[in-house]
């Protein structure tokens, strides 16, 4: 169903109240997909020491994902509900980073795509990779500092050392087809949060743990947030690097790219693309 700008024909209302009726109307598919291909034009515009800096400090913010959720689990009782609780603190990593407007990967699944889309070049294609890259790259390397500072004796009571262990289990729970399948549903998520953020306003933190919560209890891959438990696991000697790549990164990365982009980018672009088309041809 196509949006309509509130007020925008309403011969009872003045200037004044139909621009307060504007204000809070819903914005326009083609108004949140501008803003969204912005936010990627904008991060493949950055320079490497901006991007890296950005990225390795969203990977140690995403750590607190862990962090709480083995926090809150240490203080529930092991019960078959447990889950629906500590799953609170999964969502931590994701506010501390997307309102602190770091670099995370999975978002770029949809932002840096956008403007592929729109383009249809090489060189935005080349830049979208460039994006990629860098991001990944010091997303794990801040996800692999966290954990490695989580190695510290005494600074977390044994309890939770042992809950971090608990949860530091679950990148390696499923094979590489379940994986991937957990890692699109993620992906998706996470990329269509993206796209819900600019009409969420006043709702943005909302939004943020709604979403992320239902990543976490629902048991999906996360590709950094599940790093940081899947490096605590090999450096605590319950899985090995070959666990680490083939049965936890390959995989979860592998089902993020492909919920993000083929799952949000490509869908919600599809349906405005002849509005794009329209547009273009009036200019």
């Amino acid at each position: 169903m196509p949006e309509l700008q509130a007020g925008a024909d309403s011969p009872h209302l003045d200037d004044s109240q139909r621009e307060q009726a504007a204000e809070h109307s819903t914005p326009h598919p083609l108004v949140i997909h501008e803003i969204v291909r912005e936010e990627g034009e904008t991060a493949m515009g950055r320079t490497f020491s901006a991007l890296m800096w950005s990225a390795l400090a969203a990977g140690m913010s995403m750590g607190f994902s862990f962090l709480a959720q083995a926090i809150v689990e240490s203080a529930l009782p092991a019960t078959t509900w447990r889950h629906l609780i500590s799953s609170i603190g999964y969502s931590m990593g994701f506010v501390f980073v997307i309102l602190g407007r770091q670099q995370l990967f999975t978002e770029s699944t949809l932002t840096a795509v956008l403007p592929v889309l729109v383009r249809r070049d090489l060189k935005t294609i080349g830049r979208t990779l460039r994006l990629w890259s860098i991001v990944l790259f010091f997303n794990l390397m801040g996800t692999t500092i966290f954990a490695a500072m989580l190695q510290f004796r005494g600074v977390f009571s044994p309890e939770i050392g042992t809950a971090l262990a608990n949860v530091a289990h679950a990148p390696f729970s499923g094979d590489f087809g379940v994986t991937v399948v957990r890692g699109v549903f993620a992906g998706w998520l996470i990329a269509l949060m993206v796209w819900l953020l600019p009409s969420a306003r006043a709702a943005r933190l909302s939004t943020i743990l709604l979403v992320t919560y239902t990543v976490g209890v629902s048991g999906l891959a996360h590709v950094i947030a599940g790093s940081a438990e899947a490096a605590y696991a090999v450096m605590i000697g319950v899985a090995n690097i070959g666990d680490y790549f083939v049965v936890f990164l390959f995989p979860t990365l592998i089902g993020n790219v492909i919920g993000g982009v083929a799952m949000v980018a490509i869908v919600n672009h599809a349906a405005i693309a002849p509005e794009i088309a329209g547009a273009q041809r009036q200019k």
